[in-house]
């Protein structure tokens, strides 16, 4: 029989040896696994029946999916000077209008310089850009609308990626494809994962 005190420091070394493995193996994760830097992610969006609205909600989703993300979720027209600058990262969605974006978000980026100033300095610079649309049919014009909201970025000297497609996530809407479907919520989900991904790698501070 082993005394109860002796049993007591017997149960007490045993929970520290443990405690102490844990520990190391902790550490060795974290030295080989180095933890991203947080990031503020900006999902700007124009909509009125809702479906882009929808989408962007999904990319915001994904963008949180990273731990210590922050999103900011708004429409082009209530996005504030301190939103754009403050932001590691902005993801724009317009549907299609007339095969391009709409003229709000197309005012949004003109806003840009009339508005917030970002020339001469390159205030975008090196921020990482996206874009996704929504369109009635499958052959509406998404692909050239995520063109030219990811060629306003690039001429601001952004880092623009894709996810979720070859340009963006993208939604049909209309004829066989009523509304947003499972499919393209999950592509939009994984833009914003991408997006906060690679804002945190650029972030990151380099590995020794």
């Amino acid at each position: 029989m082993i005394p109860g005190n002796w049993l007591q420091l017997l149960t007490c070394f045993i929970l520290c040896l443990i405690v102490s493995h844990v520990a190391l193996v902790s550490n060795s994760v974290s030295a080989d696994e180095p933890a991203l830097a947080a990031v503020k992610v900006l999902v700007a969006y124009h909509s009125l029946s809702g479906n882009t609205e929808r989408m962007a909600e999904a990319v915001g989703e994904g963008a949180k999916s990273l731990p210590g993300t922050t999103v900011v979720l708004k429409r082009v027209g209530q996005v504030t000077a301190d939103d754009l600058f403050s932001s590691d990262a902005i993801v724009i969605g317009s549907p299609v209008y007339w095969s391009n974006m709409s003229g709000e978000v197309k005012t949004f980026f003109d806003n840009w310089q009339f508005k917030f100033g970002v020339f001469p300095e390159f205030k975008m610079k090196n921020k990482i850009g996206a874009a996704f649309a929504t369109g009635g049919q499958v052959s509406s014009g998404k692909e050239v609308t995520m063109l030219t909201i990811l060629a306003a970025m690039l001429g601001n000297q952004m880092i623009v990626v894709s996810g979720g497609g070859a340009f963006g996530a993208s939604a049909t809407t209309e004829g066989d494809s009523p509304g947003v479907d499972k499919k393209e919520l999950a592509d939009a989900q994984a833009l914003g994962r991408r997006v906060a991904e690679v804002a945190a790698m650029l972030r990151s501070p380099p590995a020794n």
